[in-house]
């Protein structure tokens, strides 16, 4: 049994932040979380980097993309949303692939939190050393 579903994901992460990106053809809204993208994304940079493979692939206008987004803080989530979005449109249309590897929007971004350590105060600063 097949059903019949017009929806397209990919899924994203970045830091702390994950995002399940949806897309169908359609007449070019950007939500996320339910809001535009302009309203959720405040900053510029954001706003870019979470719309970058539609602006490499100039296919804006011709998708519905709907993106929940949670953990992390803003611009981990737009990177999250910017791998999703890549990994959708990768899966929309296959001969996108190596344009969009070549723009790094396939490519996980590994930098994670550094866990800390016993004996010190974060992962790295130890505690402050007192002689008397």
């Amino acid at each position: 049994m097949t059903v019949n579903n017009p929806y397209t994901w990919g899924l994203g992460r970045r830091k702390s932040a994950v995002a399940r990106v949806r897309i169908k053809p359609g007449s070019g809204a950007f939500n996320v979380n339910g809001k535009p993208v302009d309203e959720f994304f405040p900053t510029i940079r954001d706003r870019k980097a979470s719309q970058s493979p539609l602006a490499l692939l100039a296919e804006g206008e011709s998708y519905d993309i709907n993106a929940t987004v949670h953990g992390g803080g803003p611009h981990g989530q737009a990177g999250a949303v910017r791998l999703g979005l890549g990994r959708a449109l990768k899966e929309v249309n296959p001969t996108h692939f190596e344009d969009l590897r070549e723009g790094g929007h396939l490519t996980r971004d590994p930098r994670m939190k550094e866990r800390k350590k016993p004996g010190r105060r974060g992962a790295r600063r130890g505690f402050q050393f007192s002689k008397r």
